[in-house]
């Protein structure tokens, strides 16, 4: 039932766009002079690329936020700025909210101006349109009001608001013990996320459904079910001290009363639970990225299941899979890898969107596949750091490495960006580098409380 949501975005991400005003100006990243040898690509350390990547990909959440909510855009395009201008992504603006607490640690702006942004951010969200509580999946910045993503899915989007409260309550626990403004909007986190109406969306079932409409109900009747990206989802709602669940509804829901285990193997790696429609080497690698930006899959084990295994597996099956390259892709290797949902090329050479996965390889290369894995896969993902790097000159833009690219097509590049793609590229290397978004979310009260009612280790 998953990808019946992966068609639908797909179809939506390439027909769909908006226009309006942009008024953000690039300031030029101050990158290495390649003619003094010492500073070239091959002696640049590695602390250093991870400090440069993440101050280039931090701009995509600065530099370019929707104008009048602060909160991240769908889309940025550098040749086509007004293109989804006023768009507001949900689940991307949880992601930019973890991406901001990153800016303030490594200096990229100071505390003041992040409690400034945060502010105008939850103060938007606040008057925005929800849906028993949950935030739609695309948000007008301009005025508040949903953005159908598609007909029937003009109303809450439980998975969205499921990735945006795991950045509300990054955000409650970095401030709450600040100064008395920094305490105020850490409050004014938490009861955002807590608003949120979780048991509604069971449909007073056994499951979690994904979408709600006042037009449509639950005619989309999308169940949230293992695995894919969506476990944040149960993590929170069981966490919710107002409209919780209990563990039934994940135990049936989520686990399928055990069906989500697998005993595939790929490349040597047990695959340890059903990928939905990817059941052989594992889905697009978000899988391993989006739920656990804030949830700390080291020792996370539910009933069934070690998520750290799943995610280390997972990546390393990917890694291997471009290594053996069996469609004999120009272009992959050992330092060149990575499938995952982005931006696409289609037949005809134009811009598309696609779930790149190996059972779906068309060739293309996702920087954030490799980047955001690289809690999981640190030499790997390292080594194709460095090859991004190698190549700047194609592939470094305005807000960091672009979404796509493929040396098949003569080195096609999609140069462009998404928020769901540039989030987990800052907030995982920074989890890789020091915890911070993991131990901020693993700390709070509300999701220990979550992980005992579902009789998870951590």
């Amino acid at each position: 039932m998953i990808k019946t949501k992966v068609y639908i975005f797909i179809l939506c991400f390439i027909l769909w766009s908006c226009t309006g005003g942009d008024d953000y100006t690039y300031v030029p990243t101050e990158l290495p002079d390649e003619s003094e040898e010492t500073v070239d690509e091959q002696e640049i350390t590695d602390e250093e690329l991870l400090d440069l990547t993440q101050r280039e990909t931090f701009k995509y959440f600065w530099d370019f936020a929707e104008a009048n909510s602060g909160c991240a855009r769908e889309r940025y395009h550098p040749d086509d700025t007004s293109n989804s201008a006023n768009v507001v992504t949900t689940g991307g603006t949880g992601f930019g909210l973890m991406a901001l607490l990153v800016g303030i640690e490594r200096g990229f702006i100071s505390r003041e101006e992040g409690v400034e942004r945060f502010d105008k951010i939850l103060t938007f969200l606040e008057s925005a349109d929800r849906f028993h509580g949950a935030w739609p999946h695309w948000i007008n910045g301009s005025s508040g009001e949903v953005i159908p993503f598609s007909t029937e899915d003009d109303g809450g989007d439980l998975v969205e608001t499921a990735f945006l409260a795991q950045g509300l309550i990054c955000v409650k626990e970095y401030f709450k013990d600040g100064s008395d403004t920094e305490k105020a909007l850490a409050e004014k986190a938490d009861t955002l996320w807590k608003g949120v109406e979780w048991d509604w969306y069971t449909q007073e079932g056994n499951a979690l459904y994904w979408h709600w409409s006042p037009n449509y109900g639950f005619n989309i009747n999308l169940k949230l079910s293992g695995y894919n990206e969506v476990l944040i989802a149960y993590i929170m709602a069981a966490a919710s001290p107002d409209y919780g669940i209990d563990k039934e509804v994940y135990t049936a829901g989520w686990a399928g009363n055990g069906s989500i285990l697998s005993s595939n193997t790929a490349y040597g790696y047990p695959l340890l639970v059903k990928h939905n429609g990817a059941e052989n080497y594992g889905g697009p690698l978000f899988w391993a990225h989006y739920s656990y930006l804030g949830l700390d899959p080291k020792g996370l084990s539910d009933d069934y299941v070690n998520y750290w295994d799943v995610n280390v597996n997972h990546s390393k099956i990917n890694f291997d899979y471009c290594v053996e390259n069996p469609n004999n892709f120009e272009g992959y290797g050992e330092d060149c890898w990575g499938l995952t949902a982005s931006y696409s090329r289609n037949s005809d050479g134009s811009m598309g969107y696609a779930a790149h996965k190996p059972e779906n390889d068309l060739g293309i290369v996702s920087p954030t596949a490799a980047i955001s894995s690289m809690p999981y896969t640190p030499d790997e993902s390292l080594a194709a750091l460095r090859y991004f790097y190698k190549n700047k000159d194609k592939l470094l833009g305005v807000a960091g490495f672009y979404d796509a690219f493929s040396p098949e097509y003569d080195f096609w590049v999609a140069e462009a960006y998404l928020a769901i793609d540039q989030g987990p590229q800052i907030i995982m290397i920074e989890n890789y580098r020091t915890g911070l978004l993991w131990n901020l979310f693993m700390q709070n009260t509300d999701v220990q409380s979550g992980l005992d009612t579902l009789n998870f280790s951590y």
